[in-house]
């Protein structure tokens, strides 16, 4: 499995209390991007081994073994402090380095306009959409959420790629 240094707590990084004591004790929860859906992390950059959830950080307020490493898709972290008073929270972060774009496959009908994506998309400047091969301009279709809607219904059996954010 692929994995990418984290850009929250990567390597070496030191955590501190609001007040900027080193946060003793605390915990680095990693979640799915946008949810509370437990998320692994790992040790190493092998990826093999997981770190606990949530990681608890040493009296330096340094993560266990320096390294955080992420697998593709984007994550969540919530910080607390060793009484499970929250500090900060980091959404959408993805590993240095990992592609940050989804990509959706469907077969065209022929009536069909309406699509839904396997995640939500940030929306029509984040999302580029191929009809056999053929790059679609952004006025032949709208993206809210997770639905794709395109103006006409492409060709029956037309490969629809979209690939987004």
């Amino acid at each position: 499995m692929a994995v990418f240094l984290s850009p929250v707590g990567g390597v070496a990084a030191q955590f501190f209390t609001n007040s900027g004591v080193p946060l003793s004790g605390g915990k680095l929860y990693t979640y799915a991007a946008g949810t509370t859906t437990p998320q692994a992390s790992y040790t190493s950059s092998s990826g093999v081994t997981a770190h606990t959830n949530p990681i608890i950080l040493d009296s330096a307020g340094r993560v266990p073994g320096g390294e955080i490493w992420l697998s593709a898709p984007p994550y969540k972290f919530v910080l607390k402090d060793s009484t499970d008073v929250l500090i900060a929270t980091y959404d959408n972060v993805t590993g240095i380095g990992a592609a940050s774009y989804q990509v959706d496959n469907f077969t065209g009908t022929g009536s069909q306009t309406i699509f839904t994506l396997s995640v939500a998309s940030l929306g029509e400047n984040f999302t580029f959409v191929y009809i056999n091969g053929v790059y679609q301009n952004k006025n032949t279709y709208t993206v809210s959420s997770a639905t794709l809607t395109f103006s006409a219904a492409p060709p029956l059996t037309s490969l629809i790629e979209v690939m987004y954010n």
